[in-house]
């Protein structure tokens, strides 16, 4: 059986290192960092999210504020409120909440932002920034996956990785960073997605296989190289009470061959809001320097 790595661990490993560098800001500079989440509508995940988002930041010594608009705010109501919080010398950090409702465009909210103050990575300039092998704020879910490789001994230079699922949230940036120089990179990476041909043996050659594409138990045993390193990003709810909470690899079949894999809950998810907490500390450092 595959060795299980613990996300949960992992991450509070991390947490406990955020807290040093906030007690170190606010005992040095006087500075306490802090974070604005902006939640629009209803959606009940997203609510979840969000108080996990404040709870953490008050665990960890932050300021944090979430500002709530109803499900009918507009596009230009939610743009004057990202102009406001960019003005706000208090606010370190903004990250708006996806989803957001129908009427408002996302990428235009996100191009809003000041980049310095993109704790989520996902504005154009330090989108580019990344690419060019300089980053500044890393997209928490694929610096959180790279923490749990590297944290748990993964020999990332020179392996053949395969990143199943191309969104700008996950596949992308993270292959740009496992291809880079540097901490998290070196390695030859493939992107690939549910219209790849011959998917399953190239998943197949991956000495890590990153999965998500966002469907349920899509990877099974016959797609997994033997002695793999398995990261499973996929979160999909259990569908009745006979069921669990289960991710994009279909565990009890890949896990006997795997070398390591992350379990769903308790792998890649708690790893998203702990760097989170990173690039936000570092956005009040960057901007008190």
């Amino acid at each position: 059986m595959a060795d299980i790595i613990d996300g949960r661990a992992i991450s509070k490993e991390i947490q406990s290192e955020v807290q040093r560098d906030v007690e170190k800001l606010r005992a040095e500079k006087g500075v306490v960092p802090g974070l604005t989440v902006v939640l629009v509508g209803d959606d009940p995940a997203s609510h979840v999210y969000v108080n996990n988002k404040a709870k953490t930041c008050a665990r960890l010594g932050m300021r944090s504020a979430v500002e709530k608009l109803p499900a009918t705010t507009t596009q230009a109501e939610l743009l004057d409120l990202v102009a406001r919080l960019n003005r706000d010398p208090a606010v370190h950090g903004i990250l708006v909440q996806l989803p957001l409702p129908k009427q408002i465009n996302p990428q235009v909210i996100i191009n809003s932002l000041d980049p310095a103050k993109d704790v989520d990575g996902l504005h154009p300039f330090n989108v580019g920034l990344l690419c060019a092998g300089h980053p500044r704020f890393i997209p928490c879910t694929p610096y959180g996956i790279c923490e749990l490789l590297t944290r748990s001994a993964v020999q990332i230079p020179g392996s053949d990785v395969v990143v199943l699922g191309r969104s700008n949230l996950v596949g992308r940036p993270l292959s740009v960073l496992l291809s880079s120089k540097g901490r998290f990179g070196d390695a030859t990476v493939t992107v690939c997605h549910s219209r790849s041909a011959h998917l399953a043996e190239v998943c197949k050659r991956a000495d890590i296989l990153v999965v998500a594409i966002g469907q349920r138990e899509f990877v099974t045993a016959d797609m997994v190289k033997p002695g793999a390193v398995v990261i499973d990003v996929g979160t999909h709810p259990a569908r009745n009470e006979n069921e669990k909470m289960t991710g994009d690899v279909k565990f009890a079949e890949v896990s006997p061959i795997a070398s390591m894999i992350t379990p769903v809950p308790g792998g890649v998810g708690p790893m998203t809001i702990a760097m989170l907490m990173r690039n936000a500390v570092d956005a009040a450092v960057i901007r008190t320097a």
